[in-house]
């Protein structure tokens, strides 16, 4: 048997749940063993949490890269293989090729955005997870990964903060 516990901590408000937070940090729980789950957008400032590392952005510049190579090979190298002399005009025209790098550019951008959000996200995930009905009222729950022996300690300051339930936590298909 292990000695971590999971312990699912439900706030009614936004507050009360970055007080506890706080107060987990100063009893020794790192933000490793705390998951915030909620039913709204909370970004991690509002609870001042750590950022989360995504490679979106980075995803998102090498898509936008590889769509201006292609903008680029369909603006300047295909006019050049295949040469038609349309009256005194050059074969690799300017604003076209304008447009052209533009849209490429953004929709390479776009796909490899998308793509980096759905992998990001772990979407769907069929494992067993953690979940209690009140997030879907508007609740804040905190999910807590703590060791046995400080059980009673952070569930007693939970409860001084403010949790309407702190229960052990267990994993459920949905």
């Amino acid at each position: 048997m292990t000695d971590q516990k999971s312990l699912l901590a439900v706030f009614s408000d936004l507050g009360p749940a970055a007080d506890a937070i706080e107060q987990l940090r100063a009893l020794g729980v790192h933000d490793e063993c705390m998951n915030v789950i909620s039913g709204v957008p909370v970004t991690e400032a509002m609870l001042g949490r750590p950022n989360q590392w995504t490679n979106v952005p980075r995803l998102a510049l090498g898509g936008s890269v590889l769509g201006f190579l292609a903008g680029a090979f369909l603006a300047f190298v295909t006019p050049n293989m295949y040469q038609i002399q349309v009256g005194a005009q050059g074969f690799v025209p300017g604003p076209p090729s304008v447009v052209v790098l533009f849209e490429l550019t953004m929709l390479g951008m776009l796909l490899s955005t998308f793509l980096g959000v759905f992998l990001d996200s772990t979407f769907p995930n069929y494992r067993p997870m953690k979940y209690v009905t009140e997030i879907s009222d508007g609740k804040i729950a905190i999910l807590i990964e703590c060791p046995q022996a400080d059980e009673k300690k952070v569930t007693d300051a939970l409860k001084k903060l403010g949790a309407e339930s702190v229960q052990f936590a267990e994993a459920q298909h949905l």
